[in-house]
């Protein structure tokens, strides 16, 4: 937004520098062609007229010219007098121009005359003072002032062009989303004004979408898997109806009692999931020691590596400065998905290592059961997907674990990966938090 009020000031004041320069200019040049074409034609003007009237004044002797200049006031109206020649302190080059010329034009800051010589008169001049011109025209500036706002409004109309057009595309595409097409985006453009509204918007709809599809998914998750056990529910129940004896009852209810807690695990677990997105909003995010939160991961899940016969390995390098924002109980339960895994599918032994490499947090869990197909490796954090089809979702095993972590990953800026470990030849998940 920034760029959009910094865009709009530069545009409007950078146009009326430019342009009110640009009409300056041209002002002044009309006007001084103006002024230099009313010069001329007034000297010129004037010229004809002292000049008449010193061919008439010759006609007559000394003592009659002040009659005559006085009756050549009364009937135009134009101030001339005689001077001394003595009284008039020329350079050299002018009273040469007076003498060839025999008029000579002078102009001050407060006035401008013509002087003329009297041929039977040499020892006198006649001086006629030339009245100010009028003002120029105003219709001119108005004119000119009509121009720089229409020119204004042309440079802004051009630059909100861009702006109007982004706006437009914006809508356009939040029309489609609203109709159903989930995949619509606004393309980024190199000169749009706002780049960052886009990018938040693309970023909504990015979200908007995988919301609409992990719904749609949980949705079709929910309803296959609720089919099996509400069919064993209605099986048991019809057999309990029709058997005679109270063992074989009691053997059906304890069946169906079975199926009802497997369903409410199921439905249970399917509904935490949904409800992620929600929780992304409240996380209570802080400085915590990861070396603290994977020694808590590790002592809590020992008693099932030992139950498995399983070894569990912590390496940490920098244990005194791998301090991390970020929420504990959701990394704890990502951390907790993970291992678990690993020691589920492992034959002996599970690593567990944090490190630090390019301004970034690494946790890499791996262990050395018989790891991941590399056709699968893409698709593991899906969720609902399980690809060991031998653990029955009666354990509690739902496909969800590693979509957990997936989604705990994606809130604190950071990313998941699996891989074949190196060291233990089986499966390796990399965890990396952007240091801060």
């Amino acid at each position: 937004m920034r760029t959009l009020y910094l865009s709009i000031i530069f545009t409007v004041l950078g146009s009326l520098f430019i342009i009110g320069l640009g009409l300056d200019k041209l002002a002044e040049k009309v006007e001084q062609a103006q002024v230099s074409h009313q010069k001329n034609y007034t000297t010129d003007v004037y010229q004809q007229l002292i000049n008449g009237l010193s061919k008439e004044l010759n006609q007559f002797p000394v003592h009659r010219l002040p009659e005559k200049l006085h009756n050549f006031h009364q009937l135009y109206q134009f101030n001339v007098s005689l001077i001394s020649r003595e009284n008039i302190a020329l350079p050299v080059s002018l009273h040469q121009k007076l003498e060839q010329e025999s008029s000579l034009y002078l102009a001050t800051d407060d006035a401008q005359y013509l002087l003329k010589t009297l041929a039977s008169h040499p020892q006198l001049l006649l001086q006629l003072d030339i009245p100010d011109e009028p003002e120029i025209d105003s219709s001119f500036n108005f004119v000119l002032t009509v121009i720089l706002y229409l020119s204004i409004c042309c440079i802004l109309i051009i630059w909100l062009f861009p702006l109007t057009r982004r706006l437009y595309l914006l809508n356009q595409t939040a029309a489609k989303i609203g109709a159903g097409q989930l995949d619509a985006r606004i393309k980024p453009s190199t000169i749009s004004y706002i780049k960052m509204f886009e990018n938040s918007f693309n970023d909504m709809a990015n979200k908007i979408e995988k919301l609409v599809a992990d719904n749609k998914l949980l949705a079709r998750g929910l309803s296959h898997d609720i089919r099996t056990p509400i069919a064993c529910l209605r099986f048991g129940l019809e057999a309990a109806i029709d058997t005679p004896t109270i063992e074989k009852k009691n053997e059906y209810l304890n069946r169906m009692e079975h199926e009802l807690t497997r369903m409410e695990d199921m439905t249970s677990a399917f509904l935490d999931f949904a409800s992620m997105e929600r929780q992304a909003l409240h996380l209570k995010q802080s400085k915590v020691s990861v070396f603290e939160l994977l020694s808590s991961v590790k002592n809590d899940c020992q008693p099932l590596a030992i139950k498995e016969n399983i070894t569990i390995n912590l390496h940490v390098n920098h244990q005194e400065n791998t301090k991390q924002i970020l929420d504990y109980h959701w990394c704890y339960r990502a951390l907790t998905n993970l291992l678990t895994n690993a020691i589920s599918y492992a034959n002996s032994t599970v690593e567990i290592t944090l490190k630090k490499q390019a301004k970034q947090l690494i946790i890499t869990i791996e262990d050395d059961g018989k790891g991941i197909d590399e056709d699968k490796l893409d698709i593991i954090f899906t969720p609902f997907v399980k690809l060991d089809t031998d653990i029955p979702r009666e354990q509690g095993h739902f496909g969800l674990g590693l979509a957990i972590c997936a989604k705990v990953m994606h809130w604190h800026k950071g990313s998941i990966y699996a891989s074949r470990s190196d060291k233990l030849t089986g499966a390796c998940f990399t965890l990396k938090f952007p240091s801060n």
